[in-house]
């Protein structure tokens, strides 16, 4: 079983900046084999593809995280961050973090990140 906590969300104004944290642990073989990424949600929508740290392949964001957000894994610390800056009213939403190991995603509980305008 792999378990995912998410931290760092809260309230902040818009132009601000928010550093998510999500710690993994639980039955993984190895934290650097595995893809590391961030969703968010807007209660009665789809979960939207925020940003991911690949094990392999370097790092990709949505349009909208593009140039303001910035993921980094720390694989001793089986780690992941989202730095988020020159946030806007639209980013506000609960943020997910999510991996996937042998087949099977794993999600956290997420987050709440509100921009205040």
């Amino acid at each position: 079983q792999v378990r995912l906590v998410e931290s760092g969300g809260g309230l902040v104004q818009a132009g601000g900046s928010l550093r998510l944290t999500c710690v993994v642990s639980g039955t993984i073989e190895s934290i650097s084999t595995v893809p590391l990424g961030w969703h968010r949600q807007t209660p009665g929508k789809q979960r939207e593809f925020v940003a991911l740290a690949s094990a392999v392949d370097g790092n990709s964001y949505s349009g909208a995280g593009k140039g303001r957000f910035t993921s980094t894994r720390v694989n001793a610390k089986s780690t992941v961050y989202l730095d988020m800056t020159n946030l806007e009213p639209e980013h506000t939403d609960v943020y997910y973090c999510v991996t996937t190991a042998r087949g099977v995603s794993s999600w956290g509980q997420g987050t709440q990140v509100t921009v205040s305008s």
